[in-house]
């Protein structure tokens, strides 16, 4: 079953990072944790949309079980597979192997059921450099003029893997997801503004990652209102950046934000493991007006 944002989060000594979202939580051993500790982290997940805990002790399968405690895991990703036999459910993003991930993106948006939020831990770090960085779109939106607004809570957005996937997909095959074995990707369409389904509020729902244009509008329609959306997402403002240290846990609420981690660790290796927790289908303003 999955937990909901109702918990009190008072059990948890939380430290903010951003004046909108990002926050550090100390004194747990997420391997070790109750469930008590387990439903405040997940309350806090979405109070803050990114949580760090540092210096944990997890392994695959402790990583794997936190994962299930937090919510229903997914396949590692619709096209690459799992980490081993043994964990289908970890998507490692290895330097080594092309996992970089240096653009804005929310995870997976090309999907009709894009993730609720993912849990990632640090593997093997560079000496120096691979920062992770995470707009909030839900301050995002906020911040954005109101007939600006007004219009964005108008517009549908086409989602599309083909760009970033789609010679993956060709030379190695896909992998499961909820629509069963991922032999091609065909685009979707999501409200450019999604509403969250816990806390109601209000977020853009677009990403240079996967969104392809905006449907209904002309081509230079799409391209100056996706640039003048993505320009405002990233504002210094609504972003907070994490150094990595051994032993670093990050989780994030993947319907609110939009993260990039920075490729300037030249040949050094960087892995990271990620594990991604179930979500719905995005709904929009005009769906529950």
């Amino acid at each position: 079953m999955t937990l909901t944002a109702t918990a009190p989060t008072d059990l948890l000594t939380v430290e903010p990072i951003g004046p909108f979202h990002g926050a550090r939580v100390l004194g747990v051993e997420l391997a070790r944790a109750d469930d008590d500790t387990i439903a405040a982290v997940r309350a806090a997940l979405t109070a803050h949309k990114v949580l760090f805990f540092p210096a944990q002790a997890l392994d695959p399968d402790s990583q794997v079980r936190l994962g299930r405690r937090l919510g229903e895991l997914t396949p590692s990703h619709p096209v690459v597979r799992g980490v081993d036999e043994e964990h289908p459910e970890i998507y490692a993003l290895d330097a080594a192997d092309n996992g970089f991930g240096d653009t804005w993106h929310t995870d997976v948006t090309f999907v009709r059921r894009p993730p609720l939020g993912s849990i990632l831990r640090a593997v093997q770090l560079p000496p120096v450099g691979g920062d992770t960085s995470w707009a909030d779109a839900e301050a995002a939106y906020a911040s954005l003029s109101a007939p600006v607004r007004a219009l964005a809570d108008q517009l549908t957005a086409v989602h599309d893997g083909n760009r970033e996937w789609g010679y993956h997909l060709a030379q190695r095959g896909g992998n499961r997801w909820d629509d069963g074995e991922y032999t091609r990707l065909t685009p979707v369409e999501h409200p450019v503004v999604r509403v969250h389904p816990e806390t109601g509020r209000r977020s853009l729902f677009v990403n240079p990652g996967f969104t392809s244009h905006i449907a209904g509008v002309s081509e230079a329609e799409s391209r100056g209102l996706l640039d003048a959306f993505y320009a405002h997402l990233t504002k210094p403002e609504h972003i907070v950046r994490h150094r990595w240290s051994p032993g670093d846990v990050a989780m994030w609420d993947n319907r609110s934000t939009l993260h990039y981690a920075a490729r300037d660790y030249g040949d050094f290796r960087r892995i990271m493991h990620r594990v991604t927790l179930r979500g719905d289908e995005p709904v929009g303003p005009a769906t529950i007006s």
